[in-house]
């Protein structure tokens, strides 16, 4: 496991050395190392591309949610590369995804909100990591607490016959609330997040509360980057950010992630919801990005993804897991 740290340590993308950097050699965030680390990121090709299309106002010319260049996507993919806090510039492009979450209204249905609350969580993520938390963040929270489902989670499904939370509209604002509430302090906040965070774990991530069984073949693959679709990588970190990971539930997800470790000590990106925008291409698709997230791969010999693998190793780091 050492030569996969060491080589993803000499990375050409110094996000990925960010990550391993803090996640698992346990560099303090905060020291001049880590900081020196996150200067790079803001000016890594791959960030640099990612915000190539904001117009002279500092704004994107799309709508806020397109998938994925509007500014809620290029947001919260800037939020998971540990784009450095505080940057003014940053500023109308934040304004411009987390105005458009804070319009966004409230479905009452057979007595239960409907809301695709994870666009609440990444605005509500989105300011309080790249250091813009203001009263908005409160605004954000009170309406995921106000929208929260019986079963600890969310669900934006209008139909009137659902009754159980969704585990895709629900992982995200779960993040959103524990970063919340370890900022606040707030009480309210935590509460929601732990019974959130029950939901998943009754469920070992990944598994019918029922019968056991896997509840969709996609929650137990891969993927980088997350965007709104779930996976048990994904649940992981989430447990990570809660301090829960080391809960005996969350062992059946951990051994699924080490059973796919590579011969080289990565892991795959074993689906992707994305395709890349090719330079001259005209036809412009919902689902397209301006950057690439590394090889997809479905087998035990192909090549391992540099992001998926800084991910795991991070959540195996915090689990106890990595020798």
């Amino acid at each position: 496991m050492t030569d996969i740290v060491e080589r993803l340590s000499r990375s050409d993308e110094p996000a990925i050395r960010y990550k391993v950097l803090v996640g698992v050699l346990e560099e303090d965030p905060q020291s001049r190392k880590a900081k020196r680390l996150q200067e790079e990121i803001r000016r890594s090709r791959r960030v640099q591309k990612l915000l190539s299309e904001r117009g002279p106002d500092g704004t994107l010319p799309h709508r806020a949610y397109r998938k994925w260049r509007g500014a809620h996507w290029v947001l919260t993919l800037l939020t998971d590369l540990a784009y450095p806090p505080r940057d003014k510039t940053l500023r109308p492009l934040v304004d411009q995804g987390c105005n458009w979450a804070l319009d966004k209204t409230v479905c009452l249905l057979e007595g239960r909100p409907r809301r695709c609350a994870s666009q609440e969580g990444n605005a509500l993520l989105n300011l309080i990591r790249l250091g813009f938390a203001d009263e908005r963040c409160d605004a954000l929270a009170d309406k995921l607490l106000l929208c929260q489902w019986p079963d600890g989670g969310w669900n934006c499904d209008r139909r009137p016959e659902a009754c159980h939370s969704s585990f895709h509209e629900s992982l995200i604002p779960m993040r959103a609330l524990v970063a919340y509430a370890q900022m606040t302090g707030n009480r309210k906040a935590k509460e929601a997040a732990g019974r959130t965070a029950e939901m998943f774990l009754e469920r070992k991530l990944f598994r019918r509360k029922t019968t056991g069984e896997v509840i969709r073949p996609r929650f137990a693959a891969i993927h980088y980057p997350y965007f709104w679709q779930y996976t048990f990588l994904h649940g992981l970190k989430a447990m990570v950010e809660a301090g829960l990971v080391r809960d005996p539930r969350c062992a059946d997800a951990l051994d699924l992630l080490e059973s796919k470790r590579l011969p080289d000590g990565g892991f795959p990106a074993e689906r992707k919801y994305y395709s890349v925008l090719k330079s001259g291409e005209k036809r412009h698709r919902s689902g397209q990005t301006l950057v690439d997230w590394g090889p997809t791969c479905t087998t035990r010999r192909g090549r391992s993804n540099e992001f998926a693998t800084a991910e795991a190793l991070c959540i195996l780091k915090a689990a106890g897991r990595l020798g």
